[in-house]
């Protein structure tokens, strides 16, 4: 489902737009501007992520300690 709405943009943007489109890059105005935004959305949703893991970073989490220990001392031509 969609839903249609009016954003005013500058001309300089507009151009830009529409140049996208005339070398084929883009189908439409809504394509790249819906493209921008998915990725503004996934940037804003890792920010949020690297802040818990900031948050977290240094507090005691022991659970892949042993895991570590034992990659640390293992050859990489043991695993093959």
């Amino acid at each position: 489902m969609s839903s249609q709405i009016t954003v005013r943009l500058p001309e300089q943007t507009v151009d830009w737009l529409d140049s996208v489109i005339a070398k084929g890059d883009a189908s439409s105005r809504a394509v790249i501007i819906e493209q921008a935004l998915v990725r503004e959305r996934l940037r804003r949703a890792a920010e949020a992520d690297a802040a818990i893991l900031a948050a977290v970073q240094g507090a005691a989490d022991d659970d892949m300690d042993d895991l570590a220990a034992y990659a640390a001392r293992t050859s990489m031509d043991d695993l093959a």
